[in-house]
């Protein structure tokens, strides 16, 4: 009887825990889009990068929007200045054009489950149409990393990349300056 007795003592207070739980999703159910944060709609329609470039980024091959940012630590030349503000300026119109249509890709995804009519075929095409949009946004900041680096000496690359604290022995002791430093630590699995 006494074991009986333990044992309902250490189980209750778990079968009871696992009935109230809740998901790592609860709260998202009120959002407009469920699959995007105000966050994310926000940098989205600002044109950031929203971490699609970090395969350039972490890899030494720096953008233009931090580039503008550290131009004095650099080094840049009034010139190079120019030419990476051009490119900045592009990136940000056409990622705010292509952010605006992977939002309505995904407006148009919630809408069909919100309607409750949706079929297989039509889900493939509102994905695809999701999927085509986010690649178009993913090549847009990316391109732009192809198109920083001729512009640069290496002793500048160098800079930018001990600026922006890549190459420390553990990212997670210093979140570079310009960074959120959550996102930092997400992407850098530092929790």
């Amino acid at each position: 009887m006494k074991l009986v007795l333990t044992l309902l003592a250490v189980l209750w207070p778990l079968a009871t825990a696992a009935q109230h739980s809740h998901s790592a999703y609860a709260g998202m159910e009120n959002r407009d889009i469920k699959s995007l944060s105000e966050s994310d709609l926000e940098d989205l329609r600002r044109g950031a990068g929203w971490g699609l470039a970090l395969a350039a980024e972490l890899n030494g091959v720096p953008g233009p929007a931090h580039l503008l940012e550290l131009k004095d630590q650099i080094g840049l030349s009034a010139e190079q200045v120019r030419a990476i503000e051009e490119i900045f300026a592009q990136m940000k119109s056409e990622a705010q054009a292509a952010g605006a249509e992977f939002i309505a890709a995904e407006q148009a995804i919630e809408a069909a489950f919100r309607a409750g009519d949706l079929s297989p075929d039509t889900l493939r095409a509102l994905i695809d149409r999701s999927a085509a949009a986010r690649a178009e946004l993913r090549y847009i900041h990316l391109v732009r990393h192809l198109e920083t680096p001729p512009l640069l000496s290496d002793t500048q690359i160098a800079a930018y990349n001990t600026l922006r604290g890549y190459g420390a022995a553990d990212p997670c002791d210093a979140v570079p300056e310009g960074h959120d430093a959550a996102m930092w630590r997400r992407h850098n699995n530092c929790d």
